[in-house]
């Protein structure tokens, strides 16, 4: 009887078999090889500690599950379709804010649903291919989309080509909010110490003047305001006002724990309701409509925020506070361009020659390939950063931006064009170097307890008799120019500017104690080739970066030394344009230039395409 028990408890705790032991096996080692996988080819886990950044964010768990893990997998196997965050309408196209991270290579198109929509008929769907697609910071992506057809919403989905044909008729959108106006909205936000400086479109403030900071607030919060939903946000007053930019105080929450801002949403709201302002530092939102209901009327009359596609990001603070603890660079350059890459290494080449060591480029949704540029530039050891700004008509705010930025890694910044260049007619006279020039100068007043800006005024130039680009660049090809300087370019201490960051594009208000130095044109002179050939400078036509300079086409401000004198509103060639603006001949900078850069055995400059 025993041994009878004894045979059944065998037959009962008999082990798995061998192949069920293979099987269990297999599974682990194909397991582990896909971990093994996903370990080459993400950027962004932890255990690749050559390349791991240390992110600031809500949490690192939750950012690692959410976009790196993700992100690997999505890339290799296009699991997961791509989020699509924010929409924002422009004019002449719709731009999205991904949270995938997206491929320049990747075929995709944008998605357009009927505004009343009926899945069940395939017309109801589009797609259209996109613009464009770039990197707009660490965590996020953009891409621009053609406006939609007629009876189609701007609620703009975006898919991969064939996961785009796939779904058609039975891919819907997970939301139908209304696709905020570009003409109204809190677009970026910068931390700055104790406080946030947000930047918005559509305050209508005065331009050139500090306003009144008394009347705006901030909130604060993870939620998406336009949508059906709750969520929790903080209010903070604003303690700085002026055209595009308001500064506002942090919450106490996020000033004890800074990691904490991380990605988080802020926008800007006008309360002129000076009553309450102290029962108003934290509120339940749930939607627009729900806020006028609550019983409180009065509290909540003016209270409508933004629009917002503003969140906080800081991914190379650590990077900054490194460069501030470290040798600042003396000079660097700031500026922001709209399809100029081919005029972008004869300006860098150029003022590198004079001394700048850094430079920021604010490129403005161009599409000639600046990016190829940028890199080829690098590769030949010109520090240059690209940021992608996708803000159309915001000069002003744009060098607000980067003197933010810059200020931990710069003493000196200089704010001016591609088209403009320094030139030192007193040194080249007497046959002095002029290799780091610029650097000097500013250099001499590093240490000055009263000057934080520095002014030169510009020489504009003409298309010099010449009907189409010179080979050679803009220096050696345009010599002829109008007498009379027109307006000028500046030289900042980006540590040393007033808290409101008010800039007019050529120059900044300074902190109470600090002035501006005019140097005599005898001394320095920029060289600024405004009226160039008629190809090139048709392109100005398209827009104007500045916010409160009108676009060629308008028939505003005729007399205004921002146009063309005698200039129409239509791209049209006037006649002997050629021969235009030019009262005196100026040969200063070219023969500097042929002087210096030219290779003495072909004449060749270093920035010239070699000529097919």
């Amino acid at each position: 009887m025993d041994s009878e028990q004894r045979r059944k408890r065998k037959r009962s705790y008999r082990p798995y078999s061998r192949a069920q032991y293979l099987s269990v096996r297999s599974l682990i080692l194909w397991l582990s090889f896909l971990v093994f996988l996903l370990f080459l080819s993400t950027d962004r886990l932890p255990i690749r500690t050559v390349s791991f950044k240390p992110v600031l964010g809500v949490s690192t768990l939750s950012l690692l599950s959410s976009n790196s893990i993700h992100d690997s997998i999505n890339n290799r196997f296009h699991l997961w379709p791509l989020r699509v965050e924010e929409r924002v309408l422009f004019p002449d196209h719709v731009l999205l804010m991904v949270s995938n991270k997206v491929k320049q290579t990747d075929a995709l198109d944008c998605v357009y649903y009927k505004e009343v929509l009926n899945a069940s008929v395939e017309g109801d769907v589009r797609a259209q291919p996109v613009i464009s697609i770039d990197e707009y910071d660490e965590f996020r992506w953009i891409a621009r989309c053609p406006l939609p057809p007629s009876n189609y919403s701007a609620t703009i989905d975006l898919r991969r080509r064939g996961d785009a044909v796939a779904a058609r008729g039975r891919t819907l959108p997970r939301d139908n909010q209304t696709v905020p106006s570009w003409e109204r909205m809190a677009y970026a936000a910068v931390l700055d110490g104790n406080t946030t400086v947000v930047f918005v479109k559509g305050l209508n403030l005065r331009p050139h003047r500090v306003s009144n900071h008394s009347f705006f607030r901030c909130q604060f919060g993870l939620g998406n305001w336009e949508k059906e939903e709750e969520g929790f946000a903080l209010v903070t007053e604003a303690v700085a006002t002026a055209q595009e930019v308001v500064r506002c105080l942090l919450p106490r929450s996020i000033r004890k724990n800074p990691e904490k801002a991380q990605g988080i949403r802020v926008t800007v709201f006008n309360d002129r309701v000076q009553g309450n302002r102290k029962a108003m530092t934290s509120v339940r939102i749930r939607n627009h409509r729900s806020l006028g209901q609550r019983r409180n009327r009065r509290m909540y009359r003016d209270y409508v925020p933004m629009p917002s596609v503003a969140r906080i990001y800081n991914p190379r603070a650590r990077s900054y506070e490194q460069r501030r603890n470290q040798n600042k660079y003396e000079l660097c350059a700031c500026t922001m361009l709209w399809n100029q890459a081919s005029s972008l290494r004869e300006w860098i080449m150029y003022h590198a020659w004079l001394g700048v060591e850094r430079w920021f480029i604010y490129d403005n949704n161009s599409d000639d390939g600046i990016q190829e540029v940028i890199e080829e530039l690098n590769q030949q050891d010109y520090n240059v950063s690209r940021h992608n700004w996708p803000w159309i008509k915001t000069q002003e705010a744009g060098f607000s931006h980067c003197a933010l930025r810059a200020r931990n890694e710069c003493r000196w910044v200089g704010f001016f064009d591609v088209d403009e260049f320094f030139y030192f007619p007193h040194d080249h006279r007497h046959g002095l170097l002029g290799q780091n020039s610029l650097r000097s100068l500013v250099a001499n007043f590093s240490s000055s307890e009263t000057i934080a800006e520095i002014r030169t005024s510009c020489h504009s130039f003409g298309p010099s008799g010449l009907s189409s680009h010179p080979l050679q660049g803009v220096t050696v090809g345009y010599t002829c120019r109008l007498q009379s300087p027109e307006r000028h370019k500046s030289i900042v201490r980006p540590d040393l500017l007033n808290t409101t960051l008010l800039n007019v594009v050529h120059h900044f208000r300074l902190r109470e104690g600090y002035r501006y130095l005019n140097l005599p044109e005898s001394t320095a002179i920029i060289n600024h080739y405004k009226y160039q050939v008629w190809e090139t400078f048709r392109a100005k036509f398209f827009r104007r970066v500045a916010t409160y300079v009108v676009d060629w086409q308008e028939n505003q401000n005729t007399g205004s030394k921002d146009r063309a004198p005698g200039l129409g509103t239509e791209a049209i060639e006037p006649p002997n344009w050629r021969l235009q603006f030019c009262e005196v001949w100026d040969t200063g900078l070219r023969d500097l230039v042929l002087a210096n850069f030219a290779d003495p055995a072909t004449g060749s400059l270093p920035w010239e395409r070699p000529r097919l």
